[in-house]
């Protein structure tokens, strides 16, 4: 590639820090005695460029709105019709599937929890070939094959026959979670990522009001052929194997191959990221990487964090309709019923994360979503179940359904705390572990002989939501005592103690101490050696 003399230097306004600009016009240096496949591959392309491009607040936002102009639409589609096409399941049992198929005693609850277990199997696997294949294939490939599984349910007219479904759901949908977080780490910056994976994430929320009013409409169609159920999984099914196609065409495997963008253009893309410390994309894997992700304590806090919140998600979601038609409402009003919830979900979503952006801390957020799910619990166990208590039950049902806020902001705070390639999808995995360990075990909480007071699952989700509480306060514990071994290393390396994390400001700010003195910005000559978040003494972990 031809080599190019950098860009010219923009003029900066007074009040705007030049420190990301200065250092981005340090002469290349080529990495001599260096393995080349050990390198992140954003690296590579800079050395290929002969510069790094100098990063402005003005062609940051630019290609800011190119990025979330190509990626969100996909990223939202995709994760809209995955949480629509597990739902599908809640709505069926509205439209007589629990009594078509002869379900009985823990059928269906283990039709909830089969797909978690296909992908608490598989996560070993998807962790590996997030490292090795490229992005939007993997997702492209993953919807079309889960939109055949679930238009297959169609036919499946037995407990068995729609297990072996659901259990195929399960696999081709496994790594959808796991690649949403790899693409938001590799194209966002730590201030823009709680926004953009609570954006997608939100997409819980949109299904369970559109879902439930898409799903009352097909409720309504007349078939001599196919049952009203049958109707949903079809529907559903067909219109997911659509849009694999665009997501085949359209979604970009990383920053380093984006068509959509011109040269300088991934060049700034790259530069957006340097103050991450996280790296980009590197296809080794790496098993000191591995062994560092096991003996991390964070993994294993976001294992249980996940652990917590799925407990009672997955209860929820499973069992969400019939707990709201236990209060006395008939089909149609049940799923109606749903949009309300969709609706909180929502907001709840999208509000915690721009306050964990506006906060720059996630801790404090999520232990203040773990609030009113308390209270909706307590609500329900403890407000009569009869005609006369509709209403107050309906409000008790609507503010447990502020804790799809929580799932994620810890991944968002998982993903901010976690560098190194391999680690980082490694972590991610035994993250969405204890997310599938939790959402098999949820539904089993409940069954369909309880109703209606569902006292278990409800008992159970109320103690977890607790305990969620106390895990949030030890984790953030965890991360100063890191951030307090990084100052000591930075100093033994010469550098100084205190610094400032620039991913979680906006490009160009001036961060200053009690006496107006700007404050030293971490430097960024570890930030594509493909280091872990311990290796790495430039990293700075946000609580």
């Amino acid at each position: 590639m031809r080599r190019r003399s950098p860009p010219p230097k923009p003029q900066q306004d007074e009040h705007i820090e030049s420190i990301e600009a200065e250092q981005s016009t340090k002469p290349i240096q080529t990495s001599q005695g260096t393995d080349s496949s050990k390198k992140d591959d954003a690296l590579q392309l800079i050395e290929e460029a002969g510069y790094s491009t100098i990063l402005t607040p003005e062609n940051n936002k630019e290609v800011l709105r190119k990025i979330d102009l190509r990626l969100l639409p996909i990223l939202l589609a995709i994760y809209f019709l995955q949480q629509l096409d597990k739902s599908t399941l809640s709505y069926a049992s509205v439209f007589g599937l629990i009594e078509k198929a002869n379900l009985h005693g823990q059928m269906y609850s283990w039709l909830g929890s089969v797909v978690y277990v296909a992908q608490l199997v598989f996560q070993p696997l998807v962790s590996y070939l997030l490292v090795k294949v490229p992005l939007g294939k993997f997702l492209a490939v993953s919807c079309l094959l889960w939109g055949i599984a679930l238009s297959c349910m169609t036919a499946a007219e037995t407990f068995a026959s729609l297990l072996v479904c659901r259990l195929f759901l399960g696999i081709f949908e496994a790594g959808i979670a796991p690649a949403f977080i790899a693409v938001t780490q590799m194209w966002y910056r730590r201030r823009e990522q709680p926004v953009r994976l609570g954006s997608w994430y939100a997409m819980n929320g949109v299904v369970n009001m559109f879902g439930s009013l898409i799903t009352y409409g097909l409720g309504h169609i007349s078939s001599s052929i196919f049952e009203p159920y049958q109707i949903i999984f079809l529907f559903f099914g067909l219109i997911t194997v659509a849009v694999s196609s665009v997501v085949f065409i359209f979604m970009p495997d990383s920053p380093i191959k984006a068509k959509f963008l011109p040269e300088e253009d991934k060049l700034i893309a790259i530069e957006r990221l340097r103050m991450n410390q996280q790296g980009i994309e590197s296809h080794e894997w790496k098993w000191d990487h591995v062994k560092e992700a096991a003996l991390d304590l964070k993994s294993w806090l976001w294992f249980s964090l996940m652990l917590a919140i799925s407990i009672p998600s997955g209860g929820i979601t499973t069992f969400g309709p019939l707990i709201v038609e236990s209060f006395g409402f008939d089909q149609l009003n049940t799923i109606l019923l749903n949009v309300p919830f969709g609706a909180v979900q929502l907001i709840a979503t999208m509000g915690g994360a721009w306050l964990a952006t506006a906060w720059k801390m996630k801790g404090p957020v999520l232990a203040l979503l773990c609030l009113p799910p308390i209270a909706g619990c307590c609500m329900l166990l403890r407000i009569p179940h009869d005609d006369a208590h509709k209403g107050p039950l309906l409000v008790g049902y609507y503010i447990i359904s502020v804790y799809p806020g929580i799932t994620p902001l810890i991944y968002s705070w998982s993903a901010a705390n976690t560098a190194g390639e391999t680690k980082k999808k490694v972590t991610t995995g035994i993250l969405i572990v204890g997310q599938c360990v939790g959402n098999i075990i949820g539904p089993t909480l409940y069954t369909t002989e309880e109703a209606p007071l569902y006292k278990r699952g409800l008992t159970s989700n109320l103690a977890l939501f607790c305990v969620l509480v106390v895990l949030i306060l030890a984790n953030m514990a965890y991360m100063s005592i890191l951030n307090k071994k990084h100052e000591q290393q930075r100093v033994a390396a010469g550098k100084d103690a205190k610094v400032v994390d620039h991913s979680m400001h906006a490009v160009g700010a001036v961060i200053t101490d009690k006496e107006g003195a700007p404050i030293q910005q971490a430097v960024n000559d570890n930030a594509f050696k493909d280091l872990t978040d311990w290796k790495n003494e430039d990293f700075v972990y946000v609580y």
